[in-house]
């Protein structure tokens, strides 16, 4: 059970992203920026004096699939971000959890992992609340559209960084790739901001404090926690597991930003915990 509870906490952390992201008064690379780079900050001395021996050991092709699982961090986290300039809290991070449908079929054609029905059918159970959730705010044309495009492409790289991951996790330890990917990612994003000509400084304290919350519960315990299942957990369960992010921010975005949802997004969001049940439940049982 243990890998599966560690999985739900990441999920509840990762669903307050989207929060922290509409109330942080800054440009979308300036804000994926701060995410990671604060966070590879708090990692620096706790990898330095825990993973330092592991590190000098790992391979060109360790360092070199790490580094590539950042770039899609980074990808991901700048296509997202993106999309809730245009979107709603609802639509995107809906759409950005769509990530099952790529990697479910990147894990069997390259790594060959089995796919049951149970699995296919809470997938698309999931898939199919997260649409009616979407549906609802969905419009053809203009800039949710755009937001759209942006929050699906999102998805898109997260698969990418989770099949990595998934890879990497089985010989690294954790800190070691959380470190390297963060980082890595990090200075990707740093780098795009610069060349945009974004600033990085004259921000609200408010905003300063949305930076330095996105960094601490979003990623560090979010994304850490569901790094750490890659190890125990199929990539396709951990991005099912996902699923229930819309849930989670549909639920904070009303609380705290007044967005109430739909009925069709409650019936989404149903549907999406019931997938999420259906394709945990035998898993579940068979682990201690």
């Amino acid at each position: 059970m243990k890998p599966y509870i560690v999985l739900a906490f990441g999920v509840v952390a990762v669903a307050f992203a989207a929060i922290f992201i509409r109330l942080a008064e800054a440009h979308p690379l300036v804000i994926a920026t701060y995410r990671l780079s604060l966070a590879s900050l708090v990692l620096a001395p706790i990898a330095w004096f825990q993973a330092r021996h592991e590190l000098r050991k790992l391979s060109r092709r360790q360092l070199f699939l790490a580094v590539a699982s950042g770039a899609f961090l980074a990808l991901h986290f700048a296509l997202w971000i993106s999309s809730l300039s245009y979107t709603t809290v609802t639509s995107s991070v809906v759409l950005v959890t769509a990530s099952p449908i790529f990697v479910a079929i990147a894990s069997y054609l390259l790594f060959r992992e089995k796919i049951t029905a149970r699995v296919i059918f809470g997938v698309i159970m999931s898939i199919v609340g997260a649409i009616i959730i979407g549906f609802n705010n969905w419009q053809l044309g203009g800039t949710s559209l755009q937001g759209s495009i942006l929050a699906l492409s999102g998805a898109m790289a997260v698969a990418g960084y989770l099949l990595i991951g998934r890879r990497l996790r089985q010989n690294m330890g954790l800190l070691s790739y959380v470190f390297l990917t963060y980082t890595s990612a990090a200075i990707f994003l740093l780098i795009t901001t610069l060349v945009r000509g974004a600033s990085l400084t004259g921000y609200s304290g408010n905003t300063y404090l949305m930076f330095i919350l996105l960094a601490l519960i979003p990623q560090l315990l979010g994304h850490s926690a569901l790094n750490w299942s890659l190890r125990y957990v199929p990539a396709t369960m951990v991005t099912i597991a996902v699923l229930g992010e819309p849930v989670g921010a549909t639920i904070l975005a009303f609380f705290i930003l007044e967005e109430v949802p739909a009925v069709v997004e409650l019936v989404g969001g149903t549907l999406i915990l019931a997938g999420i049940v259906i394709a945990f439940s035998k898993n579940t049982a068979n682990t201690s």
